[in-house]
């Protein structure tokens, strides 16, 4: 365990979603990784009570906010990046593959013609290998497509973090059958993971737990290279596609794809208000497949 950094996670039980804040002691300089703005999806109110909780833990440790990284644009939960920001401030950054998301996004949503899928509503972007620092750690993105074209991973400090590339050793690995998602990119990207030295410790995004145990988000590379039922060492490439296309070919959609992903793609920003001053989000009918 590391003495520079301290990471603590936040677990959404809305949207099973684990966020975070790693922060170096050295500096008391600190990350956010993947905040969730709340949303009810049945009055279309959306809340901060899951972001506020990442702010009590900021203010109690007087911690200033250098960075809000996204792993991806999510398309179960809203990203509470953009209020994060007006609050503490912080660079929100992403992958530069963001732009490819954008553009699939901009076409299924017919977005205004002010939104440009160039990445600008960010103000970072990353790319492959590129090292930043969180106060004095060194921080590398890494580029681990494959759930989307645009995921990227966060090693820090000896921990990675790894967005919905992996999940717990139980359940296993990420959908790739999102518009961009690729199951052979996804298999080489968790390999990727995989081969980072075996006491690195990883940080998933979510957790989806058998009833036999409660939410948890912590494991190992040598745990997930052990104990992965779908990418334990051992598991070819062509077993795992194989695998993943017929495991997602039984999944639904998630329940709010289609308004997290316009407000995703947005940095958490959501759509510009029309003149009667509500901002409203767009359903695209009959445009995405039903559960099959």
């Amino acid at each position: 365990m590391s003495t520079r950094s301290t990471t603590q996670g936040f677990f959404d039980p809305q949207t099973w979603t684990v966020s975070y804040v790693v922060w170096d002691h050295a500096t008391r300089r600190a990350a956010v990784i993947d905040p969730v703005l709340d949303y009810d999806f049945k009055s279309g109110h959306t809340g901060t009570a899951s972001a506020d909780l990442m702010l009590d833990y900021l203010e109690r440790h007087a911690l200033q906010v250098d960075w809000i990284l996204e792993t991806h644009a999510h398309a179960d939960h809203l990203s509470g990046a953009r209020y994060l920001q007006q609050r503490v401030g912080g660079r929100i950054a992403i992958g530069e593959h963001i732009r490819a998301v954008q553009a699939t996004f901009k076409k299924l949503y017919n977005l205004e013609r002010g939104f440009l899928p160039d990445g600008s509503q960010f103000d970072h972007l990353f790319k492959d290998g590129e090292r930043f620092r969180i106060g004095e750690l060194e921080a590398t993105a890494l580029l681990v497509p494959g759930h989307t074209p645009a995921d990227m991973a966060y090693l820090v400090d000896g921990a990675v973090f790894v967005g919905d590339t992996l999940f717990m050793p139980d359940v296993g690995s990420a959908r790739a059958d999102f518009p961009g998602g690729d199951a052979h990119q996804l298999y080489r990207s968790m390999r990727r993971l995989l081969a980072l030295p075996p006491q690195t410790t990883m940080y998933v995004c979510h957790d989806y737990p058998p009833a036999n145990r409660e939410p948890a988000w912590q494991t190992t590379v040598a745990e997930q290279r052990a104990l992965n039922i779908h990418v334990h060492d051992g598991v070819g490439e062509d077993e795992f596609v194989a695998m993943r296309k017929a495991r997602d070919a039984t999944l639904e959609v998630p329940t709010l794809i289609l308004p997290s992903i316009q407000v995703n793609v947005r940095a958490g920003q959501l759509p510009p208000a029309d003149d009667n001053g509500v901002a409203y989000l767009r359903i695209p009918l009959n445009a995405l497949p039903l559960h099959r």
